[in-house]
This record gives C-alpha cells, sequence and structure tokens, in this order.
C-alpha cells in the first residue's frame, strides 16, 4: 500500500534554500510532503504528476508552485503510450522555507502579494503562457546564482509569479491537506491508489478497504474532506489521462476508453462530454487542428 511520506529537504542539506538540478532515468521521489515551498521546472522527460488531489501529465516546460505540507508525486510515464525515447529526465527545483524571510518581510506592505502567493501556493500552482517562459529562464538563472545573488533571483521569481494571471489552480480551495495528519493519510493513501490503478475496474469495497473504512463511512469520509463523490474524483482521473491518450497517441476512442477503466464506451462518451463539453473525437479534432 502507498502511503504519503513526511520529509525535510532543506534541514538535511543545511540550508533554508535549497536549488537543485537533477538529472536522470526518472523521478525517484515517492508520494510525500514537507514544510518547504517547491518549486519545479521540468526541462525534459514526461509522465504524471499529482498535487494534493490532483492528478495531471506533465511535459518539458512543465513548471508547478508547491505550498508547505502539500503532497505531490512525480512519477515515470509508464502508461500504455509511454516512449523509451522519452525516458530521461531533467528538472530545476527550488525549495525554500518560508521562514527564511522574517515575519516583518511579509507584513510590509510592499510584499502584500508574495505574502499572498505564498499562502495560495498551498493549493498548488501551475505557471502558464508566457509567464511560464519567463521563470523558466529565471530558474536557469538561479541554478548559476550563488551567495546572496541566489536570494535575489529567488525573489525576482517570487514577484513575478505573485503578480501574474498566467497560473491556475490545481487543488480545490477546501483541500486539507496534512493539517490533520491521520485523516490526510487516509486520503493520500486513496489519492496514491487511484494513481496506480485507475486503469483498472475499483469498486466502492475495494477503495474503502483501502483506508479500513465500510463503504458507507468511506463516503461520507470523502465527500467531507474533498467536496465530491470519490467516483466524480475517479472519472476526473481517468478523463484527464484519456484528453493526453487522444492528443499524444494514435489509438482509437475504444482503447483509450479501455485503457482509462472504462467498461463500455457508451459510459467513456458520456463522462468525456460531460468533463470536457465534447466527445472525443471532436476533442481530438480540435486539439490537434
Amino acid at each position: 500500500m502507498m502511503r504519503v511520506r513526511q520529509t525535510e529537504i532543506t534541514d538535511a542539506l543545511h540550508t533554508p534554500i535549497a536549488i537543485m538540478e537533477r538529472k536522470g532515468p526518472y523521478f525517484n521521489s515517492p508520494f510525500h510532503y514537507h514544510p518547504e515551498l517547491e518549486l519545479v521546472y521540468v526541462k525534459e522527460g514526461y509522465g504524471k504528476r499529482i498535487v494534493g488531489d490532483k492528478f495531471d501529465s506533465f511535459a518539458p516546460g512543465d513548471i508547478v508552485f508547491v505550498g508547505p505540507n502539500l503532497p505531490h508525486e512525480w512519477k515515470k510515464d509508464e502508461g500504455p503510450d509511454s516512449n523509451p525515447a522519452f525516458s530521461d529526465y531533467h528538472s530545476i527545483i527550488a525549495y525554500f522555507d518560508k521562514e527564511v524571510f522574517s515575519k516583518g518581510f511579509y507584513n510590509l506592505k510592499e510584499s502584500n502579494k508574495i505574502n499572498s502567493l505564498i499562502n495560495k501556493a498551498s493549493r498548488g500552482i501551475k505557471v502558464m503562457g508566457e509567464t511560464r517562459e519567463v521563470i523558466a529562464g529565471k530558474m536557469e538563472e538561479l541554478v548559476e546564482k550563488k551567495d546572496f545573488e541566489r536570494i535575489i533571483c529567488l525573489l525576482e521569481i517570487l514577484h513575478i509569479l505573485s503578480v501574474t494571471k498566467d497560473v491556475e489552480y490545481l487543488v480545490y480551495e477546501g483541500y486539507e491537506g496534512t493539517l490533520l495528519q491521520g485523516i490526510s493519510n487516509r486520503l493520500n493513501e486513496v489519492f496514491a491508489y487511484v494513481s496506480t490503478n485507475y486503469t483498472q475496474d475499483i469498486t466502492l469495497e475495494e477503495i474503502a478497504k483501502v483506508v479500513h473504512l465500510t463503504p458507507p463511512a468511506f463516503c461520507r469520509f470523502f465527500k467531507q474532506k474533498t467536496n465530491r463523490s470519490f467516483f466524480s474524483y475517479l472519472n476526473e482521473v481517468r478523463i484527464s489521462n484519456a484528453c493526453k491518450f487522444l492528443t499524444e497517441t494514435s489509438y482509437n476512442i475504444s482503447e483509450i476508453a479501455f485503457s482509462c477503466g472504462y467498461k463500455t464506451l457508451s459510459n467513456f462518451n458520456k463522462f468525456f462530454k460531460k468533463s470536457t463539453g465534447l466527445c472525443p473525437t471532436i476533442y481530438r479534432e480540435k486539439v490537434l487542428a
């Protein structure tokens, strides 16, 4: 069974600000959380990303800002469309403790927007549009900076993120993350289980056993903590992957439906249109046009 793990990055590295450049055949961090904020820029590599309760795909250029104690994982793409040619990964990651800047700093009028950004990072922030290109360039600079210049560059990045509108929040506003350790471990076990098994038939009885609850108790628990039903969340994960398959593979609609865990094509078409507003065929045509 997969469990969310607690780690502490900056303490382990003996620095309140850590800039790391990682290269290799895979991302090797488990589903975990830590008190530091984390800014991740993927230069090379394809795979799946989990932030809180949001399951999505990543590709080169992906930039995400993760707040303190927000569970997350970047994992190698091992789906039916995975390509061995894209198996190498290269990322630049900045970790820093919020407390590296004093309470007085966050109380400054001039720092209001950065303070707001730090708070909003608890939902996970995906950087979009032109801002993504700007931040990518700044992350490249950050790797080369030393001493106080590194702090200045990090503040520049935070300033840009605090004023741009090119962002998307990854988890809903009421997500509780790891605030309640016992409860959150249960929730994160559910997310981890779904990320691994969404292609299979997941029954209510099966998922309830993962967190040692009865099916009725599990339904109440999941609804209370995520403001949606479990099967609504499961469909979000499946449709997210279906969108990726539609745009990045030549599989036909039936193959994609079954690869994403749907037993019938009609069910897949129904949920896909409800989620995207389009049928799968039209979605593929519009994206690839």
